[in-house]
């Protein structure tokens, strides 16, 4: 296994990418071998290995979920999968497998729980990679901190090496809990999603972190500015689903696709502004393929050169799901309202918003929560959106104010939030 851990540590830290056509001529290479090595081994993709990598179909969440019992490779069952993994959620233990394979629940919100499932090795080859990345290059003992809604085997590959200490934080009972042992274990990474972290950075604890990493959730630029301010460093940023470690920040702060792991197509949303979802495949998963997957992610194309040299690609920004658009009628069809829109005109009109939400309920219908929700708030709102429904051409939709409770610690944080659709 250490050969394992260590062809994906040097793969990640490799400089051998020159070119764009350097990385295409490798991930050709490498889907040949994921047909021949597994995909020939799934009843789904079976008939498709003798096509072209553009012959193989495009399938979402739905599809995935529903071919669960002939995509995976192992004769798995859904139903078992699925209970093995909430049975973990419900008990807060995460050690349960289904015949030796690690099986995790996944937080997406498009409807469909989703599983994933994985085996030691691609376990330990994904701890190799996540280091390679994202370990500063010292030789320190670092200690990791990790926050998440769940821990997973997947998590604790990487706390078996000599030079590392790992521990996972359970926020169920809410942060102010496991602030004490935090601040005891002195965590010189602290890897949490955005909303945790900028909460803990508001809560002053007591840590000091040469690297922070945000995971899970979009994070904001409010809330980049307040935890940067804080800690005095830097936040950067992992880009991971269920179905693969997607992009990882360069040492300038960009985000760059993990293209030797991944081939990522574009679907375009907006090609004009440079929207789309990605459709990606993963070049090593063997259990559980994922091949041509279509994500409901909205992400910016950013085709400037990086300083740091890297070929792969950028991404500009994760502006959220595809139903974190919104969509408003401009008398003669319904238009995408990208949530990046409706966060500057909410942040540039009022500096005294601390937090908000924006749910479209209806066709013509906003719920906006706000902290805090006072008259100055609600003014600053309504003159940032007035002037957003004017440059767009929309016809203004109807208003109302709610405060913003707390969101549960095991759900992640969305602002924007479409829960209309007009099918």
């Amino acid at each position: 296994m250490i050969t394992d851990f260590l062809s994906k540590f040097f793969l990640a830290r490799s400089t051998r990418w020159k070119s764009k056509e350097q990385i295409c001529e490798w991930q050709q290479s490498s889907f040949v071998r994921l047909k021949k090595m597994t995909l020939t081994k799934s009843e789904f993709y079976f008939d498709y290995c003798d096509k072209d990598f553009s012959e193989f179909p495009v399938i979402d969440k739905s599809i995935h979920v529903a071919n669960f019992n002939t995509i995976n490779t192992r004769n798995l069952d859904w139903k078992v999968a699925t209970d093995i993994a909430l049975r973990s959620e419900k008990s807060r233990d995460f050690e349960n497998y289904y015949r030796g394979f690690s099986v995790g629940l996944s937080t997406g919100t498009s409807g469909n729980k989703g599983i994933f499932v994985l085996s030691k090795r691609e376990r330990i080859q994904w701890a190799g990679y996540v280091l390679g990345k994202m370990l500063p290059l010292d030789f320190r003992v670092h200690r990791i901190a990790l926050i998440l809604r769940s821990n997973s085997p997947l998590y604790e590959s990487i706390g078996f090496s000599f030079f590392l200490r790992f521990q996972f934080f359970d926020p169920i009972n809410g942060i102010a809990t496991i602030i004490p042992d935090l601040e005891s274990f002195k965590p010189t990474i602290l890897i949490a999603p955005s909303s945790i972290l900028d909460l803990l950075s508001q809560l002053k604890i007591k840590i000091y972190p040469v690297k922070i990493i945000s995971v899970a959730e979009v994070l904001n630029e409010d809330q980049e500015s307040r935890i940067e301010n804080y800690f005095e460093v830097k936040v950067e940023q992992i880009y991971q689903c269920t179905e693969g470690f997607l992009a990882a920040s360069c040492r300038f702060g960009n985000l760059h696709i993990n293209e030797d792991l991944v081939i990522v197509e574009k679907q375009w949303i907006d090609k004009d502004r440079k929207r789309y979802s990605p459709i990606i495949t993963d070049l090593n998963r063997t259990v559980q393929p994922v091949v041509r997957y279509l994500l409901d992610d909205v992400l910016i194309h950013d085709s400037k050169k990086c300083p740091c040299g890297s070929p792969m690609s950028r991404i500009g920004s994760i502006e959220g799901r595809c139903d974190d658009i919104l969509r408003l009628y401009n008398g003669a069809a319904y238009k995408n309202i990208f949530p990046d829109f409706i966060r500057i005109a909410i942040i540039c009109h009022c500096s005294e918003i601390v937090d908000y939400r924006v749910e479209q309920v209806q066709s013509n219908h906003l719920i906006i929560y706000l902290s805090p929700l006072n008259r100055v708030t609600k003014n600053g709102v309504l003159v940032g959106l007035a002037e957003l429904w004017s440059e767009l051409s929309v016809i203004p939709p109807k208003v109302r104010f709610r405060p913003l409770e707390p969101i549960e610690w095991m759900a992640k944080k969305r602002r924007v939030l479409r829960r209309w659709s007009e099918d």
